[in-house]
C-alpha cells in the first residue's frame, strides 16, 4: 500500500469540513480548491490578479510540502466569479506556468464560498522522477 501524505494549511475549515490542502499518494499530488485567504485574512480583496498570484503561490507551498513543485503540475482548474476577468487570471497563470503548460480549464461560477473570493484554483501534479 502506498503512503498517503496529507498537507494542511492550518485553515479551520480543514477539520470542520474534513479535507486537506493537498494529498499525495505515490507520485500523484492533488491540491484542493485554493482561494486567496491566509488563516482568516482575505488577500487582495477586489483584485483578481492579486488573488490569482497569491493562490498559485499557496498551491506551490502545498506542492513543496508534499515533495513536488509547480513543474510537476499537469492540470489546473480555475473558477472565477466574473469570466470577463479571464485575461487577468490567465496572465498571472501564464507567469507561473508559461513553460510548464499544464492542461487547464477556466469556468465562471455564480459564487464561491465567500463573496470576497473572486478566483479559486485546483491543481494536479504528477512526479515523474518517481
Amino acid at each position: 500500500m502506498k503512503e498517503k501524505i496529507q498537507v494542511s494549511s492550518g485553515a479551520v475549515w480543514e477539520d470542520e469540513i474534513g479535507y486537506s490542502r493537498a494529498v499525495r499518494v505515490g507520485n500523484i499530488i492533488e491540491v484542493s480548491g485554493t482561494a486567496a485567504i491566509d488563516r482568516d485574512k482575505i488577500i487582495s480583496p477586489n483584485n483578481v490578479p492579486g488573488q490569482t498570484k497569491f493562490i498559485i503561490q499557496k498551491i506551490e507551498r502545498a506542492l513543496n510540502e508534499a515533495g513536488g513543485t509547480l513543474n510537476d503540475v499537469v492540470r489546473t482548474r480555475i473558477y472565477v466569479t466574473d469570466i470577463s476577468q479571464w485575461e487577468a487570471v490567465g496572465k498571472v497563470h501564464g507567469e507561473f506556468f508559461k513553460n510548464i503548460k499544464p492542461a487547464t480549464t477556466m469556468v465562471e461560477v455564480k459564487s464561491l464560498i465567500d463573496p470576497n473570493f473572486l478566483v479559486e484554483i485546483e491543481a494536479t501534479a504528477i512526479l515523474t522522477d518517481e
